[in-house]
């Protein structure tokens, strides 16, 4: 059971998994123009999902991937919310971090939907980590069952430098 401050929480889908090839998305980045996984084509990736960048738990865990994975070779952090664009780019302008990608799930919430993350009692994103070869199949998958703890980095870090 997955809960979200302290209420159990349901979402629409089913979550891809380990094996899976990860389904296509059209986000919105901080500039407004729309990002596909094809925009990352030949990148190893981190898709770090989370419910909000304003909050201290979703902020710990964007830097914690953005810094420990920044020196990694032909691998990207992707961190996906529901946030709007604008407020993306403020706390990356706050937060002194350059080369962060955000993208935003706001517009259709498409991304929740496909990848079944969308909390259908709140419209916000789960907290998840999906780690993704340079052909998209997924070789980790953790879905936090308590939304508001932090996932597993150092999993997820080993996961990415294993591929």
């Amino acid at each position: 059971m997955t809960t979200f401050l302290g209420n159990p929480v349901t979402f629409t889908g089913k979550q891809p998994q380990v094996g899976d090839t990860a389904p296509d998305f059209s986000l919105t980045s901080t500039d407004l123009s729309k990002k596909t996984l094809a925009d990352f084509a030949g990148k190893k990736k981190v898709l770090s999902i989370i419910p909000s960048i304003d909050t201290d738990v979703c902020s710990t865990q964007t830097r914690h991937f953005n810094q420990g994975l920044s020196d990694l070779d032909n691998t990207v952090v992707i961190t996906i919310s529901v946030d709007l664009p604008f407020a993306q780019g403020k706390w990356c302008a706050a937060e002194g971090i350059e080369n962060a990608v955000l993208l935003s799930d706001y517009f259709d919430h498409s991304f929740g939907r496909d990848y079944a993350v969308l909390i259908n009692e709140w419209h916000l994103l789960a907290r998840a980590v999906l780690v993704l070869d340079e052909n998209n199949k997924i070789t980790y998958a953790e879905y936090v069952d308590n939304i508001n703890s932090e996932p597993d980095y150092q999993a997820a870090i080993n996961a990415i430098k294993n591929l």
